[in-house]
Protein backbone atom coordinates (compact mmCIF):
# COMPACT_ATOMS: atom_id res chain seq x y z
CA UNK A 1 0.00 0.00 0.00
CA UNK A 2 1.36 3.54 -1.03
CA UNK A 3 1.53 6.41 1.95
CA UNK A 4 -1.49 8.28 0.14
CA UNK A 5 -3.41 5.22 0.19
CA UNK A 6 -3.07 4.34 3.85
CA UNK A 7 -3.43 7.98 5.11
CA UNK A 8 -6.33 8.39 2.81
CA UNK A 9 -8.06 5.31 4.81
CA UNK A 10 -6.43 7.26 8.45
CA UNK A 11 -8.22 10.41 6.99
CA UNK A 12 -11.89 8.23 5.73
CA UNK A 13 -11.82 6.61 9.23
CA UNK A 14 -11.37 10.15 11.32
CA UNK A 15 -7.60 8.74 12.75
CA UNK A 16 -6.32 12.45 11.83
CA UNK A 17 -8.50 14.35 14.12
CA UNK A 18 -6.41 12.12 16.90
CA UNK A 19 -2.96 13.15 15.81
CA UNK A 20 -2.69 17.30 17.53
CA UNK A 21 -3.79 14.87 20.93
CA UNK A 22 -1.19 12.18 20.32
CA UNK A 23 1.91 14.35 19.44
CA UNK A 24 1.26 17.65 21.04
CA UNK A 25 2.72 16.83 24.50
CA UNK A 26 6.47 17.17 22.75
CA UNK A 27 5.52 18.33 19.68
CA UNK A 28 4.75 21.71 21.21
CA UNK A 29 7.90 21.94 22.52
CA UNK A 30 9.81 21.57 19.27
CA UNK A 31 7.34 24.02 17.34
CA UNK A 32 7.91 27.13 20.31
CA UNK A 33 12.07 26.15 20.25
CA UNK A 34 12.27 27.15 16.17
CA UNK A 35 13.34 30.34 15.60
CA UNK A 36 10.28 31.42 13.61
CA UNK A 37 9.97 35.37 12.92
CA UNK A 38 6.98 37.42 12.35
CA UNK A 39 7.72 37.71 8.16
CA UNK A 40 8.84 34.09 7.42
CA UNK A 41 7.22 31.41 5.79
CA UNK A 42 7.12 27.85 7.30
CA UNK A 43 6.48 24.66 6.33
CA UNK A 44 5.09 21.25 7.96
CA UNK A 45 6.07 18.11 6.20
CA UNK A 46 4.04 15.49 6.10
CA UNK A 47 0.75 17.76 7.69
CA UNK A 48 -1.91 15.52 8.67
CA UNK A 49 -4.66 17.45 10.11
CA UNK A 50 -2.72 20.54 9.70
CA UNK A 51 -1.95 21.47 13.91
CA UNK A 52 1.52 22.21 13.67
CA UNK A 53 0.95 24.51 11.15
CA UNK A 54 -1.72 26.50 12.61
CA UNK A 55 0.30 26.59 15.50
CA UNK A 56 3.01 28.19 13.60
CA UNK A 57 0.95 30.71 11.96
CA UNK A 58 -0.58 31.56 15.55
CA UNK A 59 1.94 31.34 17.83
CA UNK A 60 5.20 33.03 15.99
CA UNK A 61 2.87 35.11 13.63
CA UNK A 62 4.31 33.56 10.65
CA UNK A 63 3.69 35.49 7.32
CA UNK A 64 2.80 32.17 5.48
CA UNK A 65 2.16 28.64 6.85
CA UNK A 66 2.33 25.73 4.75
CA UNK A 67 1.69 21.91 4.79
CA UNK A 68 2.25 19.54 2.74
CA UNK A 69 0.85 15.84 2.86
CA UNK A 70 0.81 12.91 0.44
CA UNK A 71 -2.63 11.73 1.09
CA UNK A 72 -5.24 14.22 -0.80
CA UNK A 73 -8.11 13.58 1.93
CA UNK A 74 -5.49 14.65 4.39
CA UNK A 75 -4.96 17.73 2.75
CA UNK A 76 -9.08 18.27 2.24
CA UNK A 77 -9.53 17.43 6.12
CA UNK A 78 -6.66 20.42 7.05
CA UNK A 79 -8.22 22.99 4.88
CA UNK A 80 -11.56 22.61 6.84
CA UNK A 81 -10.07 23.48 9.98
CA UNK A 82 -8.94 26.78 9.08
CA UNK A 83 -10.48 30.02 7.06
CA UNK A 84 -7.09 32.12 8.00
CA UNK A 85 -5.90 32.38 4.28
CA UNK A 86 -1.92 32.90 5.64
CA UNK A 87 -2.79 28.43 6.14
CA UNK A 88 -2.43 26.55 3.47
CA UNK A 89 -1.84 22.68 2.68
CA UNK A 90 -1.05 21.55 -0.34
CA UNK A 91 -0.78 17.82 -1.74
CA UNK A 92 2.89 17.13 -1.92
CA UNK A 93 5.28 13.93 -2.41
CA UNK A 94 8.08 14.18 0.39
CA UNK A 95 10.83 13.89 -2.78
CA UNK A 96 9.39 16.38 -5.41
CA UNK A 97 8.30 19.29 -3.16
CA UNK A 98 5.53 21.64 -4.67
CA UNK A 99 7.84 24.77 -3.34
CA UNK A 100 10.77 26.76 -5.44
CA UNK A 101 14.44 26.84 -4.31
CA UNK A 102 15.27 29.02 -1.52
CA UNK A 103 11.68 30.29 -0.69
CA UNK A 104 10.98 28.66 2.63
CA UNK A 105 12.48 30.18 6.40
CA UNK A 106 11.94 27.28 8.13
CA UNK A 107 10.43 23.63 8.51
CA UNK A 108 9.08 21.21 10.65
CA UNK A 109 7.56 17.56 10.67
CA UNK A 110 6.57 15.89 13.32
CA UNK A 111 6.16 11.69 13.04
CA UNK A 112 5.85 11.65 9.51
CA UNK A 113 9.52 11.81 7.82
CA UNK A 114 10.14 7.74 8.34
CA UNK A 115 7.34 7.13 5.82
CA UNK A 116 9.64 9.08 3.07
CA UNK A 117 10.43 6.11 0.65
CA UNK A 118 13.40 7.94 -0.06
CA UNK A 119 14.47 9.77 3.11
CA UNK A 120 17.70 10.82 1.56
CA UNK A 121 15.92 12.38 -1.72
CA UNK A 122 13.45 14.19 1.15
CA UNK A 123 16.31 15.74 3.07
CA UNK A 124 18.04 16.90 -0.40
CA UNK A 125 14.71 18.51 -1.52
CA UNK A 126 14.18 20.22 2.08
CA UNK A 127 17.97 21.36 2.03
CA UNK A 128 16.86 22.87 -1.68
CA UNK A 129 13.90 24.85 -0.67
CA UNK A 130 14.77 26.69 2.59
CA UNK A 131 16.96 29.38 2.51
CA UNK A 132 20.41 29.96 3.60
CA UNK A 133 20.28 29.98 7.50
CA UNK A 134 16.94 27.88 7.06
CA UNK A 135 16.38 25.31 9.54
CA UNK A 136 14.77 21.74 9.42
CA UNK A 137 12.85 20.80 13.35
CA UNK A 138 12.47 16.35 12.46
CA UNK A 139 10.77 15.30 15.60
CA UNK A 140 10.26 11.70 15.36
CA UNK A 141 9.28 8.46 17.87
CA UNK A 142 9.92 5.81 15.50
CA UNK A 143 13.63 5.03 16.10
CA UNK A 144 16.42 3.20 16.28
CA UNK A 145 17.14 3.65 20.32
CA UNK A 146 13.95 3.69 21.09
CA UNK A 147 13.23 -0.55 21.46
CA UNK A 148 9.48 0.02 22.05
CA UNK A 149 8.82 1.88 19.04
CA UNK A 150 10.39 -1.67 17.02
CA UNK A 151 6.95 -3.65 16.57
CA UNK A 152 4.91 -0.48 15.01
CA UNK A 153 6.27 -1.67 11.20
CA UNK A 154 4.26 -4.78 11.75
CA UNK A 155 0.83 -2.22 12.17
CA UNK A 156 0.75 -0.64 9.09
CA UNK A 157 1.47 -1.67 5.79
CA UNK A 158 3.74 1.68 4.35
CA UNK A 159 7.62 0.27 4.86
CA UNK A 160 9.19 2.82 7.15
CA UNK A 161 12.68 3.85 7.59
CA UNK A 162 14.12 3.49 11.53
CA UNK A 163 17.53 5.61 11.65
CA UNK A 164 19.38 5.62 14.47
CA UNK A 165 20.25 9.15 16.08
CA UNK A 166 24.01 8.68 14.70
CA UNK A 167 22.27 7.74 11.37
CA UNK A 168 19.57 10.95 11.80
CA UNK A 169 23.03 13.20 12.28
CA UNK A 170 25.37 11.57 9.75
CA UNK A 171 21.91 11.28 6.69
CA UNK A 172 21.73 15.07 7.75
CA UNK A 173 24.78 16.27 6.86
CA UNK A 174 25.16 14.44 3.83
CA UNK A 175 22.57 15.79 2.87
CA UNK A 176 24.09 19.55 3.10
CA UNK A 177 22.81 20.63 6.48
CA UNK A 178 25.24 21.31 9.87
CA UNK A 179 23.09 19.62 12.46
CA UNK A 180 22.92 22.13 14.71
CA UNK A 181 21.46 19.57 17.61
CA UNK A 182 19.95 16.98 18.99
CA UNK A 183 18.02 15.92 22.13
CA UNK A 184 15.31 13.62 23.31
CA UNK A 185 12.02 15.42 24.39
CA UNK A 186 10.49 13.70 27.13
CA UNK A 187 6.16 13.43 27.53
CA UNK A 188 5.58 14.53 30.93
CA UNK A 189 1.99 15.48 30.22
CA UNK A 190 0.75 11.51 28.87
CA UNK A 191 -0.78 10.27 32.15
CA UNK A 192 0.73 7.21 34.03
CA UNK A 193 -1.69 4.48 35.31
CA UNK A 194 -0.21 3.05 38.79
CA UNK A 195 1.12 -0.13 38.69
CA UNK A 196 -1.58 -2.24 39.94
CA UNK A 197 -3.12 -1.51 36.37
CA UNK A 198 -0.55 -3.08 34.43
CA UNK A 199 0.18 -5.16 32.34
CA UNK A 200 -1.94 -3.32 29.45
CA UNK A 201 -1.92 -4.15 26.01
CA UNK A 202 1.35 -1.93 25.31
CA UNK A 203 2.97 -2.44 28.45
CA UNK A 204 3.99 -4.85 30.79
CA UNK A 205 4.98 -2.80 33.55
CA UNK A 206 4.82 0.09 34.73
CA UNK A 207 8.53 1.45 34.65
CA UNK A 208 8.44 0.33 30.95
CA UNK A 209 5.57 3.14 30.24
CA UNK A 210 7.73 5.44 31.99
CA UNK A 211 10.64 4.69 30.04
CA UNK A 212 9.08 4.95 26.99
CA UNK A 213 7.22 8.37 27.61
CA UNK A 214 9.26 9.65 30.49
CA UNK A 215 13.16 8.80 29.07
CA UNK A 216 12.69 8.12 25.48
CA UNK A 217 9.77 10.55 24.62
CA UNK A 218 10.36 12.35 21.16
CA UNK A 219 14.09 12.40 19.47
CA UNK A 220 14.68 15.85 17.65
CA UNK A 221 16.90 16.57 15.16
CA UNK A 222 17.65 20.31 13.76
CA UNK A 223 19.64 20.82 10.32
CA UNK A 224 20.54 24.13 9.29
CA UNK A 225 21.38 24.97 5.64
CA UNK A 226 24.84 26.66 5.58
Amino acid sequence: MSVREEFDEWAAAGRDQGMEERHWNTARYALSAMPVEAGDTVVDLGSGSGYAARALREAADADRAIGVDGAPAMVASARSSTDDPAVEFVVGDFHHLPLPTDAIDHAFSMEAFYYAADPEAALAELARILRPGGTFYCAVNYWTENHYSARWQDAIDVLMTRWSEAEYRQRFEEAGFSVAGQLRIPDTETEIPPASAFPTDDFDSREAMVERYREFGTLLTVGVVP
